[in-house]
């Protein structure tokens, strides 16, 4: 059986959402506490990266901030390295939908996946943290999709799409619909 680290990414500026997403509430709830209550049951533990945080508690992203994605990856990585884990599962602060077999969908696809339409979303062997440590150094691409395709990830979807909430119109809209995914 394999030992899971999930990771809650939360360390980006929100610049279309104009303040923090991650503390923006629906239906009274954050998104973060809405993520992490999702996230939770599939996981062995749960961290946020890239932010401070006590519950789930923070770590940051790595090798510095404001690496987008591909920098909170590398510090769940690295942390789940650091505490014996085998896995990362890692999703987005502002996906307060999430399937609740979303392990399960990611674990059938292979030792590293990843959705299609939310590549953030993904399940990375902690093996890869060389592989992401080496695409940070370089001037190359910063993409998670980069990161992937660098380590042979298998891209998958799941049954409906998953709401991701970038603007505060995303929000209205999830809020008169939750389970609706939000269109792009």
């Amino acid at each position: 059986m394999r030992s899971v680290l999930g990771a809650i990414l939360a360390g980006g500026r929100a610049t279309r959402f104009g303040s923090d997403k991650a503390l923006a509430l629906l239906d009274g709830t954050t998104l973060i506490d809405r993520v992490a209550g999702r996230l939770r049951p599939q996981v062995d533990a749960l961290i946020v990266v890239g932010r401070t945080h006590v519950d789930p508690p923070g770590v940051p992203d790595r090798p510095a901030p404001d690496l987008g994605p591909l920098g909170g990856i590398a510090g769940a990585l690295h942390h789940a390295a650091a505490h014996g884990y085998d896995h990362v599962l890692s999703v987005p602060c502002d996906a307060p939908a999430l399937p609740g077999d979303l392990r399960a969908i990611l674990d059938a696809a292979g030792d590293a996946a990843f959705l299609d339409a939310l590549p953030v979303v993904g399940w990375w062997p902690v093996s890869a943290a060389t592989v992401i440590d080496r695409l940070l150094s370089d001037d190359g691409s910063r993409a998670v999709r980069a990161f992937a395709d660098a380590i042979g990830a298998v891209g998958c979807r799941t049954g409906q799409p998953i709401a991701n909430v970038n603007t505060p119109d995303d929000l209205a809209q999830l809020g008169r619909s939750p389970n609706a995914p939000v269109p792009r």
